[in-house]
């Protein structure tokens, strides 16, 4: 797939400001600083379209990234950064969750985990969360580039036997320093587009 044109369309906090074109959505979602911000940009092969930050949980709103005119990439607030208060935690929540209900066109959910970190309780609920709703989910194993490839072989048997894989369900390593998985993270968006 050739990224041709980008453009954050709409950036909303209920049900009543998001898109109403009915175009194929691709949810993003993990903890704070697991890099979804680079996962962005390195799929749309911009630098800054999606501002990555050194302070974690930047992202407050959901925001809808149009690209090629075709679909749209949403990326969520992160979730586990301590500094976060609970009631803004709850609100997260409850924002994300609403998105889950009324949104026919979600094709499939990006859930990002850190490879270099052991997999954390907040991953496993938000996997469970999503998959409540019966959505396909690829899970992203960011930072990739990090590991080696032994490293990469035993992380395939954690991840396999913490998340509860489904037929449709898969794993991709991902680097925003080498560009692992961009084209294969694409390949699955162009897949769900074309059969939808």
């Amino acid at each position: 797939m050739k990224i041709e044109s980008v453009m954050l369309e709409t950036i909303a906090i209920r049900e009543s400001q998001y898109p109403t074109d009915q175009k194929s959505e691709f949810l993003l979602v993990g903890r704070s600083n697991v890099g979804k911000s680079s996962f962005i940009n390195t799929l749309i092969n911009r630098k800054n379209m999606a501002h990555t930050s050194a302070t974690p949980g930047k992202t407050q709103t959901l925001n809808f990234y149009l690209v090629n005119n075709s679909f749209y990439l949403v990326d969520v607030p992160g979730y586990g950064y301590a500094t976060t208060s609970k009631d803004t935690q709850k609100k997260f929540g409850m924002m994300i969750e609403e998105y889950l209900k009324t949104r026919d066109n979600l094709k499939r959910v990006f859930l990002l985990v850190d490879s270099r970190h052991k997999i954390m309780e907040d991953d496993l609920l938000m996997f469970n969360f999503v998959k409540y709703y019966n959505l396909d989910v690829t899970i992203v194993a960011t930072k990739c580039d990090k590991l080696k490839q032994s490293e990469k072989a035993k992380l395939d048997s954690k991840f396999s036997t913490a998340f509860e894989l489904g037929e449709r369900d898969n794993m991709v390593y991902f680097s925003s320093v080498t560009k692992e998985g961009r084209d294969e993270v694409l390949g699955i968006i162009n897949k769900c587009i074309d059969t939808k």
